[in-house]
């Protein structure tokens, strides 16, 4: 079975490569995770935070935005202190900040997945690179998203954040030519 290089052999790489990255995702706590959790990676790697994601989900409560959004100063203080999770006061700050965009967001449109899919029309934008070195940073609509959502008050949320978040989610697909998970429609 061929897979995307950049996977390498790490159980749990390979684990997320072949059954999420690239999966069109609808649930939009899933969503809203996978948006922190972009966030949380600035300047790390992402096997880092894949490692940590489930003491991430045991300290953000299982990414429930209503009860991050009431996240106070000692409920911060305790993720501070959580050796599990990236404890970065800026990334934790963020976090709840986002949770208060996000419902804020979801009260205006429905549901955060019917705004964060319009970015890409409503269906996933199939690319047809060659090697990684050919995969942009960015795109005009991840700078797109990137605007929008900081316009709205969303933080941790710059153009390559927001095509990193497009990529795991389905929003994009980038998968290699000759790699299975690739979606040629």
């Amino acid at each position: 079975m061929t897979r995307c290089s950049w996977c390498g052999t790490d159980p749990l790489y390979v684990r997320y490569h072949d059954e999420e990255r690239g999966v069109p995702l609808h649930d939009d706590r899933r969503l809203f995770e996978m948006l922190i959790l972009e966030g949380a990676q600035a300047g790390l790697s992402w096997i880092t935070i894949l490692r940590k994601r489930p003491a991430y989900r045991k300290a953000f409560d299982r990414f429930d935005a209503k009860k991050i959004a009431r996240y106070g100063s000692a409920k911060k203080r305790a993720l501070l202190a959580d050796a599990g999770i990236v404890r970065n006061r800026l990334k934790i700050d963020a976090a709840v900040t986002n949770a208060r965009a996000f419902l804020e967001v979801t009260r205006e449109f429905g549901s955060f997945d019917a705004y964060i899919w319009q970015f890409v029309g409503g269906r996933p934008i199939v690319n047809n690179r060659k090697g990684l070195a050919k995969i942009p940073a960015s795109t005009p609509e991840s700078d797109a998203m990137s605007r929008d959502l900081k316009k709205r008050g969303f933080k941790f949320v710059g153009s390559t954040i927001c095509y990193a978040f497009m990529q795991a989610t389905g929003m994009v697909d980038d998968h290699a030519k000759e790699c299975f998970r690739r979606d040629d429609g």
